[in-house]
C-alpha cells in the first residue's frame, strides 16, 4: 500500500510551513492589534495554504503560479495597504513572502526542467 503523500514535492510542504507561520506571524510577532497587516497575513496564509495542499493532492501548473502571485502579494503588501511603519509585520510579510516565492519558483523551474527533459 502507497502513502497518498509519498513523492510530493517538497516546495509544497514548505509553503504549507510557510503559510502557517505567516498566519502566526500577528501573534507572535505582535502585529494582531494593526488590523490591515493582520488581516493580509491571515487570508493570505489560508490561501497560500489551501493552494499547496491542492497541489499536494492533484497537482497542475496553474496552482504553482497563483501562490507565486501570492507571495509577491505578501512582499508588498506593507507599502500598498500602509503597514510599512510597522517593522515586526512589514519584516514578517517581505521575508515570507520571498520564501513563498522562492520556494514556488524553485517548483516551477523543476517543472520547466523535467518538461525540457521529456520533449
Amino acid at each position: 500500500m502507497t502513502n497518498a503523500w509519498e513523492g510530493k514535492k517538497p516546495q509544497d510542504w514548505i509553503n504549507v510551513v510557510l503559510a502557517g507561520c505567516l498566519f502566526l506571524a500577528p501573534w507572535v510577532l505582535g502585529f494582531a492589534e494593526e488590523r490591515y497587516a493582520a488581516w493580509n497575513a491571515w487570508i493570505s496564509a489560508v490561501v497560500i495554504a489551501a493552494v499547496a495542499v491542492a497541489a499536494l493532492l492533484a497537482f497542475t501548473e496553474w496552482e504553482e503560479w497563483v501562490r507565486l502571485v501570492l507571495g509577491v502579494w505578501v512582499i508588498v503588501a506593507p507599502w500598498i495597504l500602509g503597514f510599512v511603519s510597522n517593522q515586526p509585520a512589514m519584516w514578517a510579510h517581505v521575508v515570507l513572502g520571498l520564501l513563498i516565492v522562492l520556494a514556488t519558483a524553485w517548483q516551477l523551474w523543476e517543472i520547466r526542467q523535467r518538461t525540457r527533459a521529456t520533449a
